[in-house]
């Protein structure tokens, strides 16, 4: 059959190039402490979109778009000034700017005098001062060196960071409130604001106070402004927690006539041990995620190859961890708040990353051991034809997923190709078949492998050949 002979070939999948162009914002936490595991669910959903898009050709710029001028900026530049904290001393620097905001939140709530420093800090940096803007500039700095260091543990890479700032700089934000203000809708007395009512908005929304600096939301708009007119489709991954602030950016850009973009809006992950906040320093790290993971999958991986060197079961142990918690955290539909579960996220055995990779790794080890074999692009009977069938449906897979912004179903997909080729292994001879039955097995255990090899691919988790 036609898919065989595609479905084989390196690249299954990807679809002819295309013109429209696309943006895609994802993570963009704000630079006052690491990546926490509610973080990441973002970060997984618009990592995997991302290489959706990709696979079907499409021209892509993921963005992180960063907020190094808001409130949590300011207190973090007054802590390193008050507690004359090193900035650059020995740990990761996500870490340390966290130690730094911890303690000036214990400062600030022993002593609120200090919240006028703050705000003046804030009026400082948005007015150009240059001593301030670098005050916070080398924390965010610090901070985003450790972020790349947790993404890229996570597969996950962004073209570009765009500073929140550089929309006060170029002057595009004083530009879009002078806009606003001659809106029908704009209120102008000590703030402006706009009259969101038609849409549904009860109170007003604020985008430049009463001291004159512009709110958080002002730059946002800026910033999807420009967006909108470089690129064809804008797409933002926000959490559940953003919805208020998304829906009324998205009203605004349509009462602008500008591009409005889709929204990805998602529930929280949380583990089984209760709740995360950065603000006292209660929180489980992305890092602290990942290494007990690889903890827990370095037990499973010695349990089964004791024979690999150290550095072997260490490799496949870190493929392990973050296959088992990409695949926990996108398998479950964006609007509903997930557990991660350690026992779940690892079972060798069923839904989970690690199941399919260890699909991934049999069907490679069956091709190892054939030595040789005559392709044949043919398939017949029960289990030979529901393999193809599903083989056949990748591609489509992926077209639904960049079409809806659903990247889950790539989860669902691979589970169950996997299901089916090791249902189709237990139930059908492949290495004592003979003849032509033997290639044509082979043949399909192949397009097998490289299916469940792009589909691993796209959902950022290694495909590896042993396990």
């Amino acid at each position: 059959s036609k898919v065989m002979e595609q479905a084989v070939i390196e690249g299954y999948g990807k679809g002819g190039e295309r013109t429209e162009r696309v943006v895609l914002e994802h993570t963009s936490a704000n630079p006052n402490g690491p990546l926490h595991v509610g973080h990441i669910r973002n970060t997984i959903i618009g990592d995997t979109l991302a290489r959706c898009f990709r696979k079907v050709g499409y021209p892509l710029e993921v963005q992180y778009y960063v907020n190094d001028m808001g409130r949590q900026i300011a207190i973090v530049a007054w802590g390193i000034a008050s507690q004359g904290a090193d900035i650059h001393a020995g740990k990761k620097g996500d870490h340390l700017v966290a130690d730094v905001y911890v303690e000036a939140n214990r400062q600030l709530e022993s002593d609120p005098a200090h919240n006028s420093e703050i705000d003046k800090l804030m009026q400082l940096v948005e007015s150009g001062d240059p001593d301030i803007i670098s005050q916070f500039k080398i924390p965010v700095r610090r901070c985003l060196d450790g972020f790349k260091v947790t993404l890229a543990a996570m597969n996950v890479k962004h073209d570009r960071f765009v500073h929140e700032s550089d929309f006060i700089r170029n002057g595009d934000t004083a530009k879009v409130l002078s806009r606003i203000s001659h809106l029908p809708e704009a209120k102008t007395e000590d703030t402006l604001s706009l009259d969101l009512s038609a849409y549904g908005f009860e109170k007003d929304y604020v985008l430049r106070r009463s001291d004159g600096t512009s709110v958080y939301a002002a730059r946002d708009i800026a910033f999807h402004i420009w967006k909108g007119h470089n690129f064809d489709r804008v797409i933002d991954v926000l959490g559940a927690d953003h919805k208020l602030i998304g829906t009324q950016l998205q009203a605004t850009l349509e009462i602008l006539g500008e591009q409005v973009p889709e929204i990805v809006f998602f529930e929280f992950v949380s583990l089984p041990e209760g709740s995360m906040s950065t603000r006292r320093g209660k929180f489980i790290s992305a890092d602290e995620l990942i290494a007990e993971t690889e903890r827990r999958a370095m037990d499973e991986v010695n349990a089964r190859r004791s024979e690999l060197s150290e550095e072997e079961r260490r490799k496949i142990a870190h493929s392990v961890a973050i296959s088992a918690i990409r695949y926990d955290i996108i398998r479950t539909i964006p609007e509903k708040s997930t557990v991660f579960d350690w026992k779940e996220a690892l079972d060798f055995e069923k839904q989970s990353g690690p199941y399919i990779q260890y699909a991934h790794a049999r069907a490679c080890s069956i091709l190892d051991k054939a030595v040789s074999y005559t392709p044949c692009f043919e398939a017949e009977g029960e289990g030979e034809t529901a393999l193809i069938k599903h083989i056949a449906l990748f591609p489509k897979v992926i077209e639904e997923i960049v079409k809806d912004l659903k990247p889950y179903l790539l989860a669902i997909y691979a589970r169950e190709l996997a299901d089916i080729f090791n249902s189709f292994y237990h139930a059908e001879p492949v290495l004592k078949a003979e003849g032509k039955v033997r290639d044509r097995r082979l043949t399909l255990v192949d397009a097998t492998r490289n299916t469940l090899k792009e589909a691993l691919e796209t959902l950022g988790i290694d495909a590896l050949r042993a396990m």
